[in-house]
């Protein structure tokens, strides 16, 4: 430390570039080592990039902490959190938001090493290095707080932290042999406090199960939980308006993660093969086969290898759900508010006023049945202005002042009681047969017009890949920003694969779910975490330069 902090000193007036004579080199930092990965050419440049690596031993770690890959990334998590809390400018971590994921700020391996990996602005006044300051930064601030946030750990609530991961991994796990698509403990608060912030909101209530809607489920930890069960099928979330209908949603879709300790939904899974759909106007569409929903355009256009710049609300939602569908989701979720009106349902007035053989679109409530029934797809729909659906629905859960209710038996006596005949939801054929899709690898082009690659994005709303901007802004299960980083890095990546033209998107994302995160992430950045296969498609159908055409075509 004492070699650091002589040869930051030393620097102190000079030109900013004579920063990089302390880069790349391993400094002794306590008990770790420090590296400068990257030095920073300027002052108003992207901050340095730093690794610390703590030895085997050098944290204190009880073996339950390192005993599984989960339990090494709940006590990566646990760190990361600890120290983005402790680190002061111009030190940063990347903030973990309320998921635990798998990132490279922190990673913990088998044997105990912790590799921490965060950032600084190197301090400078107008282009001169302020020498005595960077000292201070590096061999005082740092490692003051890398030894309180890792080293001098709470070890009690390091093992409540990982006790509560190892638990959401179990309960997720055990869902499928109980028939099951979530699973949302009593006790769960599930209102966040804002949309900006998704802390608990204070005060909420806590979700009790009906008892016709509830299931036990054992955690290694929590032992026997109650909860609310959401089953395999067609479920129906109904109620009045501001009941709690998209918050339930809203925490299934997040289900698919795990949360860490006090963050209301602990408790709360979901399968991860769960996605979420919406309209979404304007976006791309590139040979995505809607003919399930979607044919007999006007003026013989076809809908089998469908594109667009341009897509409507109903056509993109649409392809949203094959492209799921692509991409191997068995459980779809659906909020009416975010969704295409004449795309999910069409009332029996409307259906004798355009004739079927008039409307090219099959809604949602058409095909839904058959989804499950043939293909094994699950739907959770929250629904309230259209009694269609409950011709179609499993299951049935109304919200009253955030408090689920079953409504099946309710619902059997309203449809019994005003029944649609020939206008009750119909599936018009058997789901049509579709060659896979693969991407012409000319297409993933990441050069911009700089001749170089350029990949970044831009918190969770705009990826750059080229001289293409993807937004994913709607895409609602995207949790951190570290995961658009993550994404771009993937579909760099997509863009480098040697074997052109052969592979599937599903193909494809099989391969990346192989290659993990240390693999696919630009080495040496700390702000990347894993994004699931079914964000990643998203993007790459979002990619405006994508081309596709189907297996077996040359």
């Amino acid at each position: 430390m004492s070699l650091l902090a002589e040869a930051t000193t030393r620097l102190d007036g000079r030109p900013y570039p004579a920063y990089r004579d302390i880069g790349r080199r391993s400094w002794a930092v306590d008990a770790g080592m420090l590296v400068l990965e990257h030095v920073q050419g300027d002052p108003f440049a992207a901050p340095s990039r730093l690794r610390l690596d703590l030895p085997a031993g050098a944290v204190p770690l009880p073996a339950a902490a390192l005993a599984s890959a989960v339990a090494r990334r709940a006590t990566a998590d646990f760190f990361q959190r600890a120290l983005a809390n402790r680190l002061t400018a111009p030190l940063a971590i990347a903030r973990p938001g309320a998921a635990v994921l798998e990132r490279t700020g922190v990673t913990v391996a088998e044997d105990g090493a912790v590799v921490v990996r965060l950032t600084v602005g190197l301090p400078a006044t107008g282009r001169r290095i302020r020498g005595r300051e960077a000292s201070t930064v590096l061999t005082e601030s740092l490692p003051s707080a890398a030894y309180d946030a890792i080293v001098m750990h709470d070890g009690a609530a390091l093992m409540a932290h990982v006790a509560v991961v190892e638990d959401q991994v179990a309960l997720r796990a055990a869902l499928a042999a109980h028939g099951l698509v979530a699973f949302l403990a009593d006790g769960s608060i599930l209102p966040r406090r804002s949309g900006v912030d998704e802390s608990p909101l204070p005060d909420a209530i806590a979700l009790v199960a009906p008892d016709t809607l509830a299931v036990t489920l054992t955690a290694p930890h929590a032992g026997v939980l109650r909860g609310l069960a959401i089953p395999t099928g067609v479920t129906l979330v109904v109620g009045g308006g501001y009941h709690g209908k998209s918050t339930l949603l809203d925490a299934i879709a997040h289900g698919v993660y795990d949360h860490p300790p006090g963050d209301g939904r602990e408790r709360c899974v979901t399968t991860d093969d769960a996605v979420s759909v919406r309209a979404e106007d304007g976006r791309s569409v590139r040979a995505v086969d809607l003919r399930p929903f979607i044919g007999h355009l006007p003026l013989g256009r076809s809908t089998q290898r469908f594109d667009t710049d341009d897509a409507s609300g109903s056509t993109s939602q649409a392809a949203a759900i094959v492209e799921a569908l692509e991409a191997g989701a068995r459980s779809l979720l659906v909020d009416e508010d975010t969704a295409a009106s004449n795309f999910m349902v069409r009332d029996a007035r409307m259906r004798r006023l355009i004739p079927a053989e008039h409307e090219p679109i099959t809604p949602f409530v058409d095909r839904v049945r058959q989804l499950h029934a043939d293909h094994g797809v699950s739907s959770v729909l929250v629904v309230g202005g259209a009694g269609d659906w409950l011709d179609v629905a499993d299951t049935i859960v109304q919200m009253r002042d955030h408090r689920p209710v079953d409504a099946r038996g309710q619902a059997r006596a309203v449809v019994a009681a005003l029944p649609l005949g020939d206008a009750a939801p119909h599936a018009p054929g058997p789901w049509p047969t579709r060659a896979p899709r693969v991407p012409d690898p000319s297409s993933l082009d990441a050069v911009g017009s700089g001749r170089r690659e350029r990949v970044r994005a831009h918190r969770m709303h705009t990826i750059v890949f080229g001289d293409d901007e993807i937004d994913v802004s709607l895409l609602a299960q995207l949790v951190e920003p570290t995961q658009c980083r993550f994404i771009g890095d993937a579909l760099l990546a997509l863009s480098r694969e040697p074997v052109g033209g052969t592979r599937t998107v599903a193909t494809l994302l099989d391969l990346l779910d192989a290659r993990g995160l240390d693999a696919l992430a630009a080495p040496t950045f700390g702000d990347r975490a894993r994004a699931r296969r079914f964000e990643i498609a998203a993007a790459l159908n979002r990619l405006r330069t994508l081309r596709c055409r189907p297996s077996g075509d040359t």
